[in-house]
């Protein structure tokens, strides 16, 4: 009976997933239907889309796993980091902007939007390969998470929770685009909600409610984590490693700002209302959501077993899992149809992300030199690219699964930090400011991605460098951290420096923002 109840849930939930897919099949007849919903996207549709996109099983069994382990209650920081500065903050000043220059430009994906701002097709095709490339691992670490939750729940071999999880996926993706994606990511964002406050509720029950639950966990001894020899850190305002902790803020909230998946959301985006009721919607699912994870991950240690290392027994993925394994049927199929709901809807964000940027960015501008691809041929390509990158990344994350180098976190915040240390200063400095030169557009795309695989390769030899400042920055999480902020820095002293000399061009795009609109009193008081 118990087994019944989980698998009618799946049903149900794979069954509303692809008639949503065949429903939306008919917008998904040229490019900008299928990559951008022919930017008619409503507010609702459009902040869940962006909020389903940032918060995946990486997150709910990954970070929310090792960061609470970590830093305790003082997690929950990470999740408010990401509403505030990941949410609130990107969709005021990205938002708009992003929306009215990217329409003026005819630009559908980010190394578009590059090529055309800075008039440089060197720039979109690298931008291109950048996405491609780290777009893999990030998209392979989804699984991982999602299918360690199947396998507690279920008893069914990794391998083919991966294959069913990406069958499915490509299904819905593959017919309807970003449309079928954005309503599918409304109705997996509604059981997010319901799912992690019915789950935190639950597990905090289990050892007598909040205030008990917060009592035992101050009991735990933070010696070996941190180094220190009092009791109750992990229950304390900023935990046992306040630096530690800033980085993992720094890299999951403002790097947002510069994932391709992400800001592409904005391209969508319908009216002036949508991004006011947006703003307000994503903000509000980010903190139950992604503060709900973090805050449930800072409890981890009541249900886990420590090593002689200070690392949980069976390593920080197993660490959510553990604090499920004891729940009801019900409750565990909820949890399952959760991060599968956040597994999905972030793994059909990237794959489209990844192939309408090969197909448009690289393969249209490198093959097809003499004349462009039509509509139809174009939207083909993305959909038989869809297949090929969830193929891919499943192959991956099968061989990842029987190998101890890397875990979820780790794979994910070298892919975060490649992408949003190139991205994020030419992007959010490419709306803003006229001065900015492909010049240094080049140097964030260098400091990105040298940082991030030179974080990698630290991590894979064993590197110990015996330095504080050195080996913090090792961690893919503060590396990432590091490009992003490097890049922030020293773009607007190259801008000074060398500034663009392609003024009146530069001119007439920055006109998108002064052109003359008509709005309704209560929108706009009239001057005398």
């Amino acid at each position: 009976m118990d087994m019944v109840i989980k698998i009618a849930f799946l049903v149900i939930f794979f069954a509303i997933m692809i008639g949503v897919g065949i429903y939306c099949r008919k917008q998904a007849t040229d490019v900008n239907g299928f990559v951008l919903g022919n930017r008619s996207v409503g507010p609702w549709l459009t902040a869940f889309a962006f909020g389903t996109s940032y918060f995946s099983a990486v997150i709910f069994v990954g970070y929310a796993g090792q960061f609470g382990w970590k830093f305790g209650m003082a997690s929950t920081w990470i999740g408010l980091g990401n509403a505030f500065i990941g949410s609130l903050l990107a969709w005021n000043i990205l938002g708009r902007r992003t929306r009215v220059m990217t329409q003026h430009l005819d630009s559908a994906t980010m190394p578009d939007f590059f090529m055309k701002r800075y008039d440089s097709k060197a720039l979109k095709i690298a931008a291109a390969v950048i996405i491609f490339i780290f777009l893999i691992p990030y998209t392979a670490s989804l699984y991982n998470g999602l299918s360690r939750l199947f396998e507690m729940a279920f008893g069914i071999p990794y391998a083919y929770c991966v294959i069913a999880m990406a069958v499915l996926t490509g299904i819905y993706v593959v017919l309807g685009g970003y449309m079928a994606t954005a309503i599918n990511d409304f109705i997996q964002g509604i059981i997010m909600i319901f799912g992690i406050v019915a789950v935190i509720a639950a597990v905090m029950n289990i050892n007598g409610g909040l205030t008990e639950t917060i009592a035992l966990l101050s009991k735990e001894s933070t010696t070996t984590a941190a180094g220190t020899e009092f009791n109750g850190a992990f229950t304390s305002f900023l935990g046992p490693d306040i630096f530690g902790l800033i980085g993992v803020v720094i890299l999951t909230s403002l790097g947002t700002w510069g994932l391709p998946q992400m800001v592409q959301k904005f391209y969508a985006i319908k009216s002036e209302k949508s991004i006011s009721t947006g703003t307000i919607v994503s903000t509000v699912f980010a903190i139950i959501v992604a503060g709900g994870c973090y805050f449930l991950g800072g409890f981890g240690r009541l249900f886990g077993t420590m090593g002689e290392d200070g690392k949980p027994v069976g390593g920080f993925d197993s660490v959510i899992p553990g604090m499920l394994e004891n729940l009801s049927p019900v409750l565990i199929g909820i949890v399952v149809i959760l991060v599968l709901s956040a597994s999905m809807s972030t793994l059909s964000s990237l794959v489209l992300t990844s192939s309408s940027v090969l197909t448009i960015d690289f393969i249209d501008p490198v093959f097809c030199k003499n004349k462009a691809m039509d509509e139809k041929k174009k939207v083909l390509i993305m959909r038989i690219l869809i297949i090929f990158f969830i193929a891919l990344s499943a192959a991956i994350a099968i061989i990842q699964a029987n190998s101890p180098v890397m875990f979820i976190s780790q794979m994910m915040g070298v892919s975060w930090g490649a992408l949003a240390g190139a991205f994020l200063a030419p992007f959010l400095y490419g709306l803003y400011l006229k001065r900015v030169p492909k010049i240094a557009v080049w140097i964030n795309y260098i400091l990105g991605v040298v940082i991030s695989l030179a974080s990698l390769y630290c991590n894979l030899t064993g590197v110990v460098f015996n330095n504080p400042v050195l080996d913090y920055f090792k961690s893919p999480i503060n590396a990432g951290m590091l490009a992003m902020i490097l890049g922030i820095i020293i773009t607007p002293i190259i801008s000074g420096i060398a500034p663009s000399k392609d003024k009146e061009r530069v001119e007439k795009i920055f006109s998108c923002f002064n052109r003359k609109i008509t709005v309704s009193s209560k929108h706009s008081i009239e001057e005398d």
